[in-house]
């Protein structure tokens, strides 16, 4: 197997050390996008022509988010490993900020649906190209810290994305949020190609020899984008106007695209698409990328991307409520079986596959997918129960402030990723692991024991804070192991994997986890008596509501013991899969100054 150039952490460069700080915060920021929509989902519904009391067709709004992350991270992954981590970072960033624009200017569910696809697929490529570079940059005995970070600032987005939505939300409309998010995908990129440029020491002369900018192409670039920007906004001056009105007539049915105006933004995109495949130096480089995305094995990546969002789509677009799957979910999960086997049989066939042969097969690689599937299933609970909690008891009719009981949570969460890089220097990352694992289910054994008004004491702090530690405790170990048992050129699509075992445990475990609570909270309502006996007057209409109140405390604790039973699992499993991960023995100059 091979392995890092080794280099000490005294060699790294200073500018390379500050790319991967850029990069660690367009993870994060990608990250806060996740969960930007919490408090902005209603108002986007709206601003799409969704009635607020029909939420339920809001789902692909989030669904289409989690497609773009999960369903294309290994291709993502895989083309960092042959490209590059720094293209595909900047291409990520691009389109993130792509899919911002469309998100900002979408006037219907289609194109609201489209951005955060392309949001997705954006903010999800970040994470396994950010982890590879790690990789590229530290040697195995130094990368537990670097990496601990990295997990720190992706969870640290999931405590950002919420306020951030409330104070754009505080000041502007929603589509604010992701006007900021396409300026900061920009800056960000711009800067880790400044970053790369200086980290490559390109002198003067460098700069002088660099082929002239693309000005047709950025023309045209413009030009789809100005008229893209017609069709999507519809300035109501130029509607208005007798000749430019004209221009939003169409020339058949309703569809803006078939006006002169939508005919006029195609036309640009398909001659910008075509001047990108033929000019010899294209601002975008479209063959060169086509050319990357078939030995990245596109095909196989196609077929992954279909099991993956057969997964997605049975899970997410489900009312947990109600149901396990969507009422569609049993024939997706019948085409994600089929994807499946056509993958499998795919990889074992292809001359060059998207995952290649061996790339997995050491246990601790293998291993890292499952204990992140387990770690993902526990994990989702705390995500979703806590606010839940809250506002089953506390908080029945205000969901702010029962979102941020979780935020006590979500803080720890970032210091124990922190303290897990530091700790798997001197301590085995399967027992690093399994430790906080065990934290975590502690945490969900001491909120099994929450009543009806234990949110507000301070006694529920403890819960909250040894589960967020424990939880990310585990998170650097887990990415430690599987890059130690890798070779250097799958990094990229090796961490895509951990990251999609994490997210598809999210799915599964919310799933499993809320049918295990809807069970005892209708067990629970068996003994409740109706309404019509218990009601008669205001103080007993009072009691009734407390009847249900318990019956919900019940379901939620159903769930929190659920979640420390995937997290005892994923703590044993670390144990078992990781024994052959060892800690580097660092003296305590090096542990204290290395500088890591």
């Amino acid at each position: 197997m091979s392995r890092p150039s080794e280099p000490s952490t005294d060699t790294v460069p200073r500018s390379s050390r500050l790319l991967l700080a850029v990069a660690a915060v367009a993870v994060a920021f990608a990250a806060a996008d996740t969960y930007v929509v919490v408090l902005a989902l209603p108002d986007m519904m709206t601003g799409v022509g969704i009635p607020i009391d029909q939420l339920q067709r809001a789902a692909p709004i989030v669904s289409g988010f989690l497609l773009g992350y999960v369903a294309m991270l290994p291709l993502i992954g895989r083309i960092a490993d042959l490209r590059g981590r720094v293209p595909v970072l900047v291409m990520s960033l691009v389109l993130f900020a792509l899919g911002s624009l469309v998100t900002t200017l979408a006037y219907d569910m289609p194109s609201i649906v489209a951005g955060r696809f392309l949001q997705g697929v954006g903010g999800g490529g970040l994470v396994p190209a950010t982890l590879a570079l790690v990789a590229d940059l530290y040697p195995v005995e130094r990368r537990g810290v670097p990496l601990g970070v990295v997990s720190a600032v992706q969870e640290i987005g999931s405590v950002l994305g919420p306020l951030f939505g409330a104070v754009v939300l505080a000041v502007a409309d929603w589509r604010a949020i992701f006007a900021v998010n396409l300026a900061v995908g920009l800056v960000l990129a711009a800067a880790i190609r400044a970053l790369t440029r200086s980290a490559a020491g390109e002198g003067r002369a460098q700069r002088a020899s660099r082929p002239r900018p693309d000005l047709i192409g950025l023309l045209l670039v413009v030009l789809t984008l100005v008229a893209g920007g017609v069709v999507f906004l519809r300035p109501p001056a130029l509607m208005r106007d007798l000749t430019w009105g004209q221009l939003f007539i169409p020339f058949a049915g309703d569809g803006r695209w078939l006006t002169p105006a939508g005919a006029a933004a195609v036309v640009a995109f398909v001659l910008l698409l075509a001047w990108s495949w033929f000019a010899p130096r294209p601002l975008l480089d479209l063959r060169g990328w086509t050319r990357v995305l078939v030995d990245a094995d596109l095909v196989g990546a196609l077929l992954l991307a279909l099991a993956l969002g057969g997964v997605i789509l049975a899970f997410a677009t489900a009312d947990p409520k109600v149901e396990v799957f969507s009422p569609r979910g049993r024939w997706y999960l019948l085409g994600a079986v089929v994807a499946a086997a056509a993958f499998a049989w795919h990889v074992r066939r292809a001359s060059a596959p998207l995952v290649p042969r061996g790339a997995l097969v050491r246990t601790p690689a293998w291993g890292a997918l499952v204990v992140s599937f387990f770690v993902g299933a526990a994990l989702i609970a705390a995500l979703i129960d806590i606010p839940l909690f809250a506002r089953t008891t506390v908080y029945p009719d205000d969901q702010l402030p029962a979102a941020l009981v979780l935020v006590r949570f979500l803080l720890a969460l970032p210091v124990g990723a922190v303290a897990g890089g530091w700790l798997i220097r001197t301590v085995a990352p399967g027992v690093v692991t399994a430790g906080g694992m065990l934290m975590a289910a502690t945490g969900f054994v001491l909120m099994t024991r929450w009543g009806l008004t234990t949110i507000e004491e301070p006694v529920a702090n403890v819960a909250l804070v040894v589960g967020g530690l424990g939880f990310g405790l585990a998170l650097a170990p887990v990415n430690a192991a599987l890059l130690a048992f890798t070779d250097d050129e799958v990094h990229g699509v090796a961490s895509a994997f951990v990251v999609v075992a994490r997210m598809v445990g999210m799915l599964v475990g919310i799933s499993a986890l809320t049918t295990i609570g809807l069970r005892r909270y209708y067990s629970e309502q068996i003994a409740i008596p109706p309404v019509q006996d218990v009601c008669d007057g205001k103080s007993r209409c009072k009691a009734f509501s407390d009847l249900l109140r318990v019956a919900g405390i019940a379901q939620e604790h159903a769930v929190f013991w659920g979640a420390a039973g995937c997290a005892v699992v994923a703590a044993v499993l670390a144990l078992v899969l990781f024994r052959e991960v060892r800690p580097t023995r660092l003296s305590t100059r090096d542990l204290f100054g290395g500088g890591a």
